[in-house]
């Protein structure tokens, strides 16, 4: 009989990868991630099973469905320790442990110093912005929190520049902080299929997508009136459909969407529009993915001076930038691409061009793998295979 190729490799070191829900459908950056690794083997760990495109039979999930695995999971949260997630974790016998997310690595950290395994953990926005801001009780708590599992961290990954200096503020240690921006899928030859829309956006909709910016800025445009496709799902999105009709917008919302369809929506598309902001709490972004899918389908993007966005949009090179909150420049961005098909394809081809050089899945999931080795260099777990 051959050997699955599925199986994990005896012969490669083993990472647990964990996210306390696991998995929700607009974190395909996770899963992609952790997919591409070639000298590690992923094992995908969660608290609790998220019913999404993203979820796998085969992610081990910590706590049972049901009142004890409830009660055993708000014990971890609560403490910052569970028997049976040191079970979970001791019978994976994995080298290391990426958390992504401050709260989340705080959920795990103690189990893995419990059994000598080295910790990573992955902060991306909301993380080291909104949360840390909590007023009360709650927030003095999740700053504790996260100090704690800084302190327990062999490497903290920030996923651009903003984000870095947010985890120093933070408490993190400035030597343990290493930048590092998610990689994508870099496609050979970028599908080529009929335009069916002007703009797409695709992201949650939560304040700090600027999707009322985006409506906003569109219905200032009618001549002609763009055609907009919205993909996504979240509080905000009945919201924003009854703000679509009220403003006369020609926007079609096809809600949560697997990745494949993703793709086929923004290759329909001749823009994507990130309109990012700070949200009223403080959340903001890291560096939002659907920019490097898109740019890496050669699309042009219109967004916003926010967070690590002009780490990826190079305003007048790879696409446009306007100011946060502003959907009057916005609008202007968004005209001037609509109307110039030349400058649509200047833009999108030196944007493909730049995901290539700095965000290609393959060459940063290689980094990341030289980070998984720096993290155990002076740390070897004692779970180690031999």
């Amino acid at each position: 009989m051959s050997p699955d190729p599925a199986a994990p490799r005896p012969d490669l070191r083993r990472v647990a990868i964990w996210r306390s829900a696991m998995l929700l459908g607009s974190e395909t950056f996770i899963r992609g991630q952790g997919d591409a690794l070639t000298r590690w083997t992923p094992t995908y760990v969660g608290a609790t099973r998220i019913t999404s495109a993203l979820s796998r039979p085969d992610d081990v999930i910590a706590f049972p469905d049901g009142p004890a695995g409830r009660r055993e999971f708000l014990g971890l949260r609560l403490g910052g320790t569970s028997p049976r997630l040191r079970a979970v974790l001791a019978r994976i016998r994995p080298d290391l442990v990426h958390a992504h997310f401050g709260g989340d690595g705080w959920l795990i950290s103690r189990t893995a110093q419990q059994l000598g395994v080295p910790l990573i953990v992955t902060v991306h926005g909301h993380d080291v912005t909104r949360q840390p801001q909590s007023p009360g009780l709650h927030g003095l708590r999740y700053r504790r929190n996260l100090r704690a599992v800084f302190g327990r961290a062999a490497l903290v990954i920030a996923v651009s520049e903003m984000i870095r200096d947010r985890a120093e503020a933070c408490g993190a240690d400035p030597a343990r902080i290493r930048v590092h921006h998610t990689g994508v899928p870099v496609p050979a030859t970028p599908p080529v299929l009929p335009k069916r829309w002007d703009i797409a956006f695709v992201g949650r909709f939560v304040a700090k997508k600027g999707v009322d910016d985006l409506l906003t800025a569109v219905s200032r445009i009618t001549a002609p009136k763009p055609r907009v496709v919205l993909i996504g799902d979240g509080p905000l999105l009945r919201e924003m459909r009854a703000m679509a009709e009220r403003l006369g917008v020609d926007a079609t919302f096809v809600g949560s969407q697997p990745p494949d369809s993703v793709q086929r929506h923004l290759a329909e598309s001749r823009i994507l529009a990130a309109p990012s902001k700070t949200a009223p709490d403080g959340d903001t972004e890291g560096l939002p993915t659907t920019i490097l899918e898109a740019a890496a389908l050669g699309l042009p993007v219109v967004a916003t001076r926010h967070s690590g966005i002009p780490e990826a949009v190079l305003d007048g090179r790879t696409g446009l930038l306007s100011p946060e909150a502003d959907p009057r420049a916005l609008a202007a961005s968004l005209v001037r691409l609509i109307g110039d098909a030349g400058l649509r394809r200047r833009l999108g081809s030196h944007g493909r061009d730049h995901v290539i050089a700095h965000f290609d899945l393959d060459t940063q999931t290689r980094r990341l793998e030289a980070l998984y080795d720096e993290a155990i260099a002076e740390h070897p777990a004692p779970t180690a295979r031999h």
